[in-house]
């Protein structure tokens, strides 16, 4: 390195060095960020490709899979489908035989409102069962302890 600073500093001239200097030291930093660029680069588009890779090995997977629900659906279809032929041919002393008519469902909680309203109030006092809503400061005034009830000495 010293060799090549003294023949640099014979050849250029001490006046011109530091601006020469300068311009190959910023002319190196350019070139080691293109190749950190590129570096960076090649390594994006390889993991880009194993990513593809990874992706086409799922969704592979997840066309077997679907592909095989598909044909268990489609023979759990034809068993019930042999079942309840089965059963609609049997005859009306089968035990096995479902009914023809069935009770349109009823959610548990319809109506629950009358149901509610129709309670006696004297079953609801003995229950604790709220028939009136109080707000805050109701509350409060209802509870608070009366005044004249104490003596003051």
């Amino acid at each position: 390195m010293a060799l090549i600073g003294a023949v640099a500093l014979i050849v250029i001239g001490p006046e011109k060095l530091p601006r020469v200097a300068r311009t190959v030291g910023t002319l190196l930093g350019k070139a080691q960020r293109y190749v950190s660029d590129v570096k960076a680069e090649v390594s994006r588009s390889m993991e880009l490709d194993e990513l593809k890779k990874m992706k086409e090995t799922v969704e592979t997977a997840a066309r077997d899979v679907g592909n095989t629900i598909q044909t268990n659906a489609n023979d759990f279809e034809k068993t019930w489908a042999e079942a309840t032929n089965m059963d609609s041919n049997a005859q009306s002393g089968d035990n096995l035989a479902f009914p023809e008519n069935y009770p349109a469902y009823r959610h548990p909680k319809k109506k629950w409102r009358l149901k509610q309203g129709a309670t006696p109030n004297w079953y609801k006092a003995r229950n604790g069962v709220r028939t009136k809503a109080l707000s805050g400061a109701a509350r409060v005034a209802r509870y608070r302890p009366s005044k004249s009830g104490f003596t003051a000495n």
